[in-house]
């Protein structure tokens, strides 16, 4: 499928555009790509009214899974620069083919300067979610603490893209900025207090909120796949142990094993997105589910 896409995309190139032309086009561009939208969100923040920002995945899509359209593909091909959230699955699959698409387009890794968690040092037994493929866990963007690195990495970005509205930029920035210590000291409010306390979630997007909280993250897919009746029943055991109050779902995710358990300890099965646009909103409903407000 991807040799594909990019089989058309090189089609494309052919029959509009030299390489040349193509790369003057990015460079007049007023687009920046990002992966998905909490990026788009605190872009759009800091970028505000210079930039049109451009999220490769759809909503409802799932990030670690998602294969671009040749029609996103195209979209990607004509952006000023490309905005990486870091290693989720998507960019895994896809930016060296991008990159080689699109030799003069700048690639900034917002992830630069957060200090990732190895996700092979996850599992049940401890209260943890088990992977075994030894990346980076990519879900960066579930931390107040994380968003100001991003956010910076942001700002750093387009002032490198255009120098001319610093000024502008860096107001945008420091507004931002200021949004995000208001949210941390509600979030702060609420779960601090939660210290100790466990959850559960199908897949493990909230590994970097958990941590800042000291709280455990119980995961219900064992390293991206459904679990057997026997790594089931371990789980429901480790939460009844802990205490577990409540099941977080995701509509991009099997929800069957997620209303078994929530079944099976009484637990409350709540809905979030942790992909939505809105992002401060998001973090602060997240926050108020865990303080069971």
């Amino acid at each position: 499928m991807r040799n594909l896409i990019l089989l058309i995309i090189a089609g494309f190139c052919i029959l509009f555009s030299s390489c040349k032309g193509k790369d003057a086009q990015q460079g007049n561009s007023n687009v920046i790509s990002v992966t998905i939208d909490p990026q788009r969100y605190v872009v759009e923040k800091i970028a505000g009214d210079k930039f049109n920002v451009n999220c490769v995945v759809p909503f409802g899509q799932s990030p670690e899974s998602y294969d671009p359209t040749p029609q996103e593909m195209i979209n990607i091909s004509r952006s000023k620069a490309y905005f990486r959230i870091g290693e989720i699955g998507f960019e895994q699959a896809w930016m060296k083919s991008i990159s080689e698409q699109n030799p003069s387009m700048p690639v900034y890794d917002l992830s630069k300067g957060i200090n990732l968690v190895k996700m092979d040092a996850h599992h049940h037994h401890d209260g943890e979610c088990e992977h075994h493929h030894g990346s980076n866990d990519p879900h960066i963007w579930t931390s107040v603490k994380n968003m100001r690195v991003i956010a910076r990495n942001v700002l750093d970005a387009v002032i490198e893209l255009d120098k001319g509205n610093e000024e502008y930029y860096r107001n945008n920035y420091e507004a931002f900025a200021n949004e995000l210590e208001k949210t941390e000291a509600e979030i702060d409010s609420l779960l601090v207090p939660m210290k100790g306390k466990a959850f559960i979630i199908y897949h493990p997007t909230l590994t970097y909120l958990a941590a800042d909280y000291g709280m455990t993250q119980l995961c219900i897919e064992i390293d991206g796949k459904e679990p057997s009746p026997a790594q089931l029943k371990e789980l429901v055991d480790t939460a009844r142990k802990n205490n577990v109050k409540i099941v977080f779902i995701q509509k991009e995710f099997d929800q069957k094993n997620a209303s078994l358990i929530a079944k099976e300890t009484g637990c409350k099965l709540v809905s979030i997105n942790p992909l939505d646009y809105d992002w401060t909103k998001e973090m602060k409903e997240i926050a108020k589910a865990l303080a069971n407000e």
